[in-house]
């Protein structure tokens, strides 16, 4: 595991070098919210980070139920079984392995959980705040797919609304040296108006589920945008 600070922001990256699988860590005053719980193996670690920073886990919020964000979820509630966990609405019924399709979506893409233990404890919408987080809803990834705004300094946690690791794209935009996120996206469109959405929050740093962290993002989020709208009008 790499972990890396930005501010209230850590982030926890595994299998860096190979296929970046990250989670965060945001830092509230006497406590901690996780955001996202990666890989099946990754809880240890998960939990030795917050250990270093000094302070509790009290609550994990999941952006999107494929296997690379939830892994860790049931680990990680065993151990603190007190953590309040949620997720958006759309996503809850993922997260317990059902993939019925509500009317005129798409099908759903990309790795489910069948096994998932842990159920929410709170369900979330746009506009919904988790201590200093914000939610926005931006879908396009997975249908229910959330967003965290960090209000105190405009830190944007975007699960896999865009990524950075071989460049910055919108979610569904193929970059060969790292396809996959592309592979697993449930509808394109949707993820192009998420990430105009994204961008009009005007984020000060930019926090992807594989990739770097970037600050300053604007100009690259909107490189992404520009791009993904010229192939999707191909």
């Amino acid at each position: 595991m790499k972990m890396t600070k930005v501010g209230t922001v850590f982030q926890l990256s595994f299998m860096p070098r190979v296929f970046p699988v990250n989670c965060y860590l945001v830092e509230e005053e006497n406590s901690l919210t996780l955001v996202d719980a990666a890989l099946p193996y990754s809880g240890k670690n998960i939990m030795k980070a917050a250990q270093i920073i000094g302070k509790p886990i009290t609550r994990i919020i999941v952006t999107h139920a494929h296997d690379d964000h939830v892994g860790a979820l049931d680990g990680l509630k065993a151990s603190m079984p007190d953590v309040q966990v949620s997720i958006s609405i759309r996503e809850a019924s993922l997260l317990a392995g059902d993939v019925t399709l509500l009317q005129n979506e798409n099908p759903i893409r990309g790795g489910v959980p069948k096994n998932i233990q842990t159920r929410p404890d709170l369900l979330l919408k746009e506009g919904d705040s988790i201590g200093s987080l914000e939610v926005i809803y931006s879908p396009g990834h997975t249908p229910g797919s959330i967003s965290l705004l960090d209000t105190r300094n405009h830190s944007l946690i975007v699960g896999d609304a865009l990524q950075t690791r071989g460049g910055t794209a919108v979610s569904g935009m193929i970059k060969p040296l790292f396809p996959f996120p592309s592979f697993y996206t449930w509808d394109k469109l949707i993820a192009l108006e998420s990430a105009k959405k994204l961008r009009s929050h005007k984020p000060a740093l930019l926090a992807v589920g594989h990739g770097k962290m970037l600050e300053h993002p604007g100009n690259s989020m909107d490189r992404a945008i520009v791009e993904a709208e010229l192939k999707l009008q191909q």
